[in-house]
């Protein structure tokens, strides 16, 4: 993993980065391209939520997470498609688990991605079932659940 890289609190500022990061994720091609068609990480959710983004050293997002504390869920967690493979998923679901610590969760609802199970497995979440589709999501989904420490 590269040594230069911060997790910092993301701002309104970060909003255009974040919603690049989401719509040209190679995770969403293809049948789940509908899923981020249009998507937008607005100013306004950023500042209402604790958004917390991964930067290199040149301030580059490397990748980003949100957790919506009052439903106790990681609404959203991204990794740039090349930093994959660094660590940084990693060290930003050890970051997310540390703040769901600090605001007194007891553990933490993701409703995945399919392909990123297998993520959130290796990174301490357990399988809780699956959500059948619904409205545009034409596929079940994982739900899993980190416990928190």
């Amino acid at each position: 993993m590269p040594d230069d890289i911060t997790i910092r609190r993301a701002t309104a500022d970060d909003s255009k980065r974040l919603t690049r990061l989401v719509r040209t994720s190679a995770a969403y091609r293809g049948d789940y391209a509908a899923m981020v068609d249009g998507y937008q990480v607005g100013g306004a959710y950023i500042e209402h939520h604790p958004v917390f983004v991964a930067v290199d050293g040149n301030d580059r997002v490397l990748g980003f997470y949100a957790l919506l504390v009052d439903e106790a869920e990681l609404d959203l967690a991204f990794v740039a498609d090349s930093a994959q493979g660094l660590g940084i998923g990693r060290l930003l679901m050890e970051h997310m688990t540390g703040q769901a610590r600090a605001a007194g969760l007891h553990a933490v609802r993701v409703v995945a991605h399919p392909p990123a199970e297998e993520f959130y497995l290796r990174t301490g979440a357990v399988r809780t079932g699956v959500l059948p589709p619904a409205g545009r999501i034409h596929w079940a989904r994982p739900e899993l659940r980190y416990d928190i420490a």
